[in-house]
């Protein structure tokens, strides 16, 4: 069973419990949370869990979040602290999980080791919560920011009797991928880019992420393929409003129809290499680009991975 440490948060200080006898539960105003570590291929790998309810209570969603690699051993709490998913989790009752990378970026060798197998890592993950009776088979998700969200599509294209539902910031498939990512089922899939994106371009080429430059697909082909898998036979495309009309850019949403499985793309016209309303730690320096203050990004991608919950 994988060990968990205990750790503060905030004010309180808090036990955790994942899953083993429910002997402690915390107070339900207050999260719980700490470290999941398990063995995977012979190779320790460490998570996060945060959780608002009683873990006995039931079987919850649960969605996996991938952040973007590198950014030092800091980035991953100021991923989470930007996308501002633990607030949702308290209002919905879902679990949210962030897997750590090794040596700060997926799939990267370190100390002469092979690089390891990240997808492997998330689905013992997803599989040991199940297992415990924490989460339902049916309700995992999986999301993910630039070069997670790589890894995010990728789990979700070999993984769609696991994961019933995908999302990614600031990401599109590798171009091999046009041949190997053909999901056994329907993935309900939502991709979020910015149009004048310099780090990952959004028509194609070659993507400039932490840990080496990958050739990529555009985003329109990459949501295709999950379209493609989901059956669907049309799309309509609808503006948000333009709140903030001094933001450099505007969104427009663009819908799947008749499929078996929700799809869409958010494409953040004038957009950068950011999410939507959330000064994440995905962005780089200069090549950030414009931030759009219209909607909240993170906000729109829980939702929609929620609304799939039976």
């Amino acid at each position: 069973m994988p060990a968990i440490a205990q750790h503060p948060f905030r004010l309180a200080t808090l036990l955790v419990v994942l899953g083993l006898c429910g002997l402690v539960s915390p107070p339900p105003a207050e999260a719980a949370y700490g470290r999941i570590n398990l063995t995977v291929n012979g190779v320790k790998r460490t998570a996060t869990l945060v959780e608002f309810e009683r873990l006995k209570k039931r079987k919850r969603p649960v969605i996996f979040v991938l952040r973007s690699a590198g950014g030092g051993s800091g980035a991953a709490l100021r991923a989470r602290r930007s996308l501002g998913l633990d607030a949702f989790a308290r209002e919905t009752g879902a679990i949210v999980v962030y897997p750590d990378a090794l040596g700060g970026g997926w799939g990267r060798a370190t100390a002469g080791q092979p690089a390891p197998d990240d997808a492997a890592f998330v689905r013992a993950l997803a599989n040991r919560l199940v297992q415990q009776g924490i989460a339902s088979r049916r309700r995992l998700y999986i999301a993910g920011l630039s070069s997670g969200g790589l890894l995010a599509m990728k789990i979700a294209c070999e993984n769609s009797d696991l994961f019933a539902g995908a999302g990614a910031f600031n990401a599109a498939l590798p171009v091999e991928a046009a041949t190997t990512c053909a999901p056994a089922q329907p993935v309900s899939f939502m991709l979020i880019n910015g149009t004048a994106d310099k780090i990952l371009p959004y028509q194609g080429g070659v993507a400039n992420l932490p840990g080496g430059s990958r050739e990529v697909m555009s985003s329109e082909a990459t949501v295709g393929l999950f379209a493609k898998a989901a059956q669907c036979t049309g799309k309509t495309v609808r503006p948000l409003r333009d709140r903030d009309t001094k933001d450099g850019s505007k969104i427009v949403v663009e819908r799947w129809s008749g499929c078996k499985a929700p799809v869409s793309l958010v494409r953040v016209e004038g957009g950068g290499h950011t999410v939507p309303g959330r000064r994440t730690a995905v962005a780089r320096g200069d090549q950030t680009g414009a931030q759009n203050n219209d909607t909240d990004g993170a906000r729109m991608m829980w939702d929609f991975l929620l609304r799939l919950s039976p």
